[in-house]
């Protein structure tokens, strides 16, 4: 060991600690153990059941002691400066603990478990218990961990440099509870920085920055029925209906407070499933340091938020879900991270799991950076998170962010921004292959869906990789979105020139998986609420509001709705406030809360609006060119085609009395769902008992039924009889 050696261990720049730290046995010296102890005034290495003082070759705290032979075992016995006495196991008389296979997996890009081998793991060397620290800094000239167990001294526990720029340590003093950080120093001169772990299983609390040793064996999942069964449905076939919520703003206690998770347990679990959801879908519960992003911008990949409890209560919260029925959809965000110093920006000094040009690297419009999709530790990081949430946390589905950003080169960009692909186009081929790759694993997990968030016309989103899709189970349809907003935000006198809206989602409803989304996007930033988009007096809005829904409930693809909308809340989400649950004192509210529910308990009862939702087999019109009069009819399918129900939508404020709709076969058919019913807060206009067909050719049908349409209202018939029969009997 060199004097240069010596003054850049106890200055903290040391590359390689572990060649001069610990038990050597080196040329000159002999058998010799050295140790740093900046804390220390005095150190002794016990051994054999004897002390023996060693020597302090540095003011700073480097000891040392030659020996005949090197100790099989050792201690350090160390009387800090204050006097205190404490013994001690020294961090670099152990072996490394990370497997060569491992640490090959990783530069590879295949260790789609990485979890299990970086980050903070409590584990047990040599007998002696204490936690692992892994982390990947591939241009770090040192990097060590520091935190509540060495007084926050960055040169204390340099760690060993393992191939392809990962980084380790065994530290024996470190326990479950305590917070760290990595300090990495870059091989770029004067560049260093406090860098949380990429891998950390759980955070402080924000503002506060800190990663948190924790384990993942504590908790005693309770949900074994609902996962058994999860894994053998085919969620494409089943009714999903998904509540999307903040759970900041969802509801706040009387002081303020937003509720904590196992206060969601108690409350919003209930609520959700009172009112016949199947699902949440949670924004982003990963540790994120600015909640005005919503949780989109994220640090923390691996650990959820700690403002609402610990990672086991988190936990906690989807066990319970999942023994109450209620499947959890989480927002996961691999487009882009946050620039925040003590993220993964620019991690060791380089852009390490970012792009080094900005024009493939930074979003500009958002504030972020973009992932290297590429580099194939990148790659390993994201698929590993994604599985993360799916096996340790029992998360149904993933609804990735920002598909389209990813998809693109030019997204968000003008002429010059950006930089082609190899080919000459706008393609983001790495960032494909990455999400075909992510797809293919995140199905391996029994039941598991992945839902994209895909704005453009892109192809095959929801079709097998095989088939040069995408893989995801769903996508959102976005295109329906924008046309049923479009049209419901005009007056009813014009909507007969912009029939098209309503229509048009059927030209292209079959081509992937979608599902129908109302999201939080639709109602912030000035767009306001749902209520507060429709025309006319109060009574119009919530009719409109009603009839957008059930047209919504009926219309082939799967349902996601966000909080708020349920109550008819005209305020837009406010990330900062609570949702308005004083409205409900009023029967308007009431009544839109309870067609909610309502649709919810019909939807799931009738196989005709979920089994056949991607295929032309579900859906068949009966009319769609009453464009004067506003109306649409059409008929749903389950996989017995015997199994049918009628939908007519009215979209204008009259009452259309003794309007002819064709149906599939004569009998007796009987309206089963009104929106405009005095129960939800309509005015009561209905169809009493059964209505029987003439044989007379209507529309695309053989026979016709007449009916009254209530004002801006949708109604569901089922057939109860054949001709001649008893229509009590169906």
């Amino acid at each position: 060991m060199t004097t240069a050696d010596l003054e850049a261990l106890v200055g903290g720049y040391h590359g390689d600690p572990f060649a001069h730290l610990g038990p050597h046995l080196d040329p000159e010296d002999g058998a010799v153990v050295r140790a740093f102890l900046p804390q220390a005034a005095e150190a002794e290495l016990l051994a054999g059941g004897a002390a023996r003082a060693m020597e302090k070759r540095h003011a700073e705290g480097f000891f040392q002691i030659r020996l005949d032979a090197l100790p099989k075992s050792y201690r350090l016995r160390v009387t800090r400066y204050d006097g205190e006495i404490e013994e001690i196991d020294d961090p670099y008389r152990f072996p490394p603990l990370l497997t060569a296979f491992d640490v090959h997996l990783h530069a590879e890009g295949t260790n789609y478990e990485a979890w299990r081998s970086m980050g903070a793991h409590l584990v047990e060397c040599e007998g002696v218990r204490g936690v692992r620290f892994a982390v990947w800094a591939p241009h770090a000239e040192m990097v060590s961990v520091t935190g509540d167990f060495n007084q926050w001294d960055a040169r204390r526990h340099a760690m060993r440099k393992r191939d392809g720029g990962v980084w380790e340590i065994f530290i024996p003093e470190a326990r479950e509870g305590q917070i760290y950080k990595y300090f990495v120093r870059s091989q770029i001169f004067g560049v260093h920085a406090l860098k949380c772990d990429p891998y950390g299983f759980a955070s402080e609390v924000p503002p506060k920055q800190g990663s948190v040793i924790h384990s993942l064996d504590h908790y005693d999942w309770g949900d074994h029925e609902w996962m058994e069964r999860r894994g053998r449905t085919n969620w494409l076939e089943k009714p999903v209906s998904v509540y999307e919520v903040h759970l900041e703003s969802w509801m706040k206690t009387p002081e303020g407070r937003p509720l904590t998770y196992r206060e969601m347990v108690e409350r919003l679990i209930p609520y959700a499933k009172g009112l016949g959801f199947t699902h949440l879908e949670l924004m982003p519960p990963m540790e994120h340091p600015y909640a005005g992003s919503w949780g989109y911008q994220v640090v923390g990949f691996f650990a959820p938020t700690a403002r609402f409890g610990t990672p086991d209560e988190f936990r906690y919260f989807v066990d319970m879900c999942h023994r109450h029925d209620l499947g959890v959809i989480i927002d996961w965000v691999p487009a882009h991270f946050p620039k925040d110093a003590h993220g993964l920006a620019r991690f060791d000094g380089t852009a390490c799991y970012e792009h080094e040009d900005p024009r493939k690297g930074e979003h500009k419009e958002w504030g972020t950076l973009v992932f290297n999709f590429g580099r194939n530790e990148v790659r390993n990081f994201l698929i590993s998170n994604a599985l993360f949430w799916l096996k340790e946390y029992h998360i149904d589905g993933l609804r990735v962010d920002a598909v389209a950003s990813m998809l693109y080169l030019d997204y968000g960009r003008q002429e010059g921004e950006w930089i082609p692909n190899e080919y000459g186009g706008n393609h983001n081929l790495e960032a494909i292959q990455f999400l075909q790759k992510f797809n293919e694993e995140a199905h391996k997990v029994p039941g598991a869906v992945t839902v994209a968030e895909e704005s453009t016309s892109y192809a095959g989103v929801s079709r097998p990789v095989y088939t040069g899709g995408l893989g995801f189970t769903m996508k959102w349809n976005m295109g329906w979105m924008h046309d049923m907003l479009a049209y419901f935000k005009s007056d009813p006198v014009y909507r007969r020139f912009n029939h098209n809206h309503i229509t048009f989602s059927l030209l292209y409803a079959f081509t992937e998986n979608f599902m129908l989304p109302i999201s939080h996007d639709e109602v912030v930033h000035g767009k306001a609420s749902l209520i507060g988009k429709m025309p006319g007096d109060e009574w119009q809005r919530f009719a409109n509001l009603r009839a957008f829904l059930g047209y919504m409930w009926t219309h082939p693809g799967k349902k996601l709705l966000f909080m708020g909308s349920e109550l008819g809340q005209y305020e837009e989400w406010n990330w900062q406030g609570s949702l308005r649950w004083d409205l409900l004192q009023y029967p308007l509210h009431r009544g839109a809360l309870e067609w909610v529910k309502e649709l919810n308990r019909f939807y799931s009862h009738e196989p005709a609006l979920y089994e056949v939702d991607f295929h032309w087999g579900g859906f068949e019109w009966i009319d769609f060119h009453d464009v004067d009069n506003s109306v649409i009819s059409f008929v749903r399918r389950a996989k017995d085609r015997g199994n049918y129900v009628v939908v007519v939508c009215n979209f204008t404020p009259l009452v259309r009395h003794n309007y002819h709709v064709g149906v599939p076969e004569p009998g007796a058919y009987l309206e089963v769902l009104n929106s405009d019913s005095e129960l939800y807060g309509g005015s009561g206009v209905r169809n009493a008992g059964p209505v029987w067909t003439r044989q007379e050719r209507m529309q695309t049908q053989d026979q016709h039924i007449t009916v009254t349409l209530p004002p801006l209202g949708v109604i569901v018939l089922r057939k109860v009889a054949g001709p001649g029969g008893d229509p009590h009997s169906g």
